[in-house]
Parts: structure tokens; C-alpha cells; sequence
């Protein structure tokens, strides 16, 4: 049943959603990495909106690490958070220049040793950026993936993924996580999902 279950999710998914992708908009790694820094309790849509004011003015790591704080904060105080978010991409940006050359580490330990990185965004950045099959687990996938009933209500995001990883075949893993941010994002909502005609009623724990 659940190997059933796993081909018509992605089946529906793919109909749904074929060209899912990272929705931050950026133009290199490090852009990338900082803009997934920012967008902790906030939305894309107010990311990109700041992003494009930082990045204009701070393009890459060794710029960006000589910042003065108090700019940094004025840009990203939109989102909430400001302080610290400014605090800690400021200081990801001079490790990343002490220590790898301005450029970002295909290593899942030296990504979580980061100043404001934790194991969603190290997954988000080695999928993204250098193609490593990874399921990073936000609050969209969190809530499909109980709703689904690939995952329990009491899971926490690290079961959540292990469980994720179990019930897909790997080389799904990476689209996968995009689909499901989209699927959460614009019709499996937190409040007042959009059940009307979805492809995944049958089995999903809210409908039922």
C-alpha cells in the first residue's frame, strides 16, 4: 500500500507541479545560502524583495563580510528577525571567506557549523547547489507529509525526514522537497486548505 501510495504522489505531484523549483531568487551559491538564512519565519516573497536590495549592494562573500551591521539591519528589517539575521550573514560571510575561500562547502558539517544554518537549510543548499539527494523538511512539507500520513503528528522534522526518505525512491528526494513546498504553499494550506478536487483526497488524513 505504501509503495502504491508513493507512486501516485509523485505521479500528481509531477501533474500538479513538473517544474517546481527553489523559489529565492539568486545567482550564486552564497546568494543562495543567504537568502535561505533570511527566509527562516518569513515568506520567499518578502526574501526576494530585500535580497535584491542586498545583493545589489553586496554580491558575494567578501563584500558582504566587510559590511557595516547597522546597513545590513536597515535592508533586512522587512522581514522580522532583523538583528540577528543581519548579525549572523554578516559573520557566515567572513567564515566563508577565512575559511573557504568566499565560496560555499559541499560538506553537510561544515554548512551546519554556520552562523544561523541548521539541517533544513544545509539540505536546501547541497541539493540545490551541488545536486546532493537530500529531503530538507520546512513547515509545508511537515504539515503535507502528516496530512499524507507519511508521518505522524507527533514527528519531529528529523523523523519526518527519515521517513520521507524511506517512503521514496532517493532519486525523487530533491524534486520532491520543491513539490511539497508548493503543494503546502498554494493548496494543501495550513488554514482552509484547498481540498476541493485534489488528486491526493483518498488519502489524506484531513479529508478522511
Amino acid at each position: 500500500m505504501q509503495k502504491n501510495n508513493s507512486k501516485l504522489i509523485i505521479k500528481e505531484l509531477n501533474n500538479l507541479y513538473p517544474n517546481a523549483k527553489c523559489e529565492l531568487k539568486h545567482r550564486s551559491h552564497f546568494q543562495l545560502l543567504i537568502a535561505v538564512i533570511l527566509s527562516a519565519q518569513t515568506t520567499d516573497e518578502k526574501v526576494n524583495k530585500v535580497t535584491c536590495i542586498l545583493f545589489d549592494k553586496y554580491k558575494d562573500a567578501f563584500s558582504l563580510s566587510n559590511a557595516n551591521l547597522k546597513e545590513v539591519e536597515k535592508i533586512i528589517k522587512p522581514i522580522g528577525l532583523y538583528h540577528n539575521k543581519a548579525k549572523n550573514i554578516v559573520a557566515v560571510s567572513k567564515i566563508l571567506v577565512d575559511e573557504y575561500k568566499g565560496k560555499v562547502p559541499n560538506d553537510r558539517t561544515a554548512l551546519e557549523s554556520l552562523p544561523g544554518v541548521g539541517r533544513k537549510t544545509a539540505n536546501i543548499i547541497l541539493n540545490n547547489c551541488f545536486n546532493e539527494p537530500t529531503f530538507a523538511v520546512d513547515t509545508h512539507v511537515s504539515r503535507v507529509s502528516k496530512r499524507l500520513k507519511i508521518a505522524s503528528d507527533n514527528d519531529d522534522v528529523k523523523v519526518i525526514e527519515e521517513k520521507l526518505m524511506t517512503f521514496f525512491p532517493k532519486s525523487s528526494w530533491g524534486k520532491l522537497h520543491h513539490q511539497f513546498i508548493f503543494f503546502g504553499r498554494y493548496k494543501c494550506k495550513a488554514i482552509k486548505p484547498d481540498c476541493l478536487d485534489c488528486p491526493l483526497s483518498t488519502i489524506c488524513g484531513k479529508a478522511s
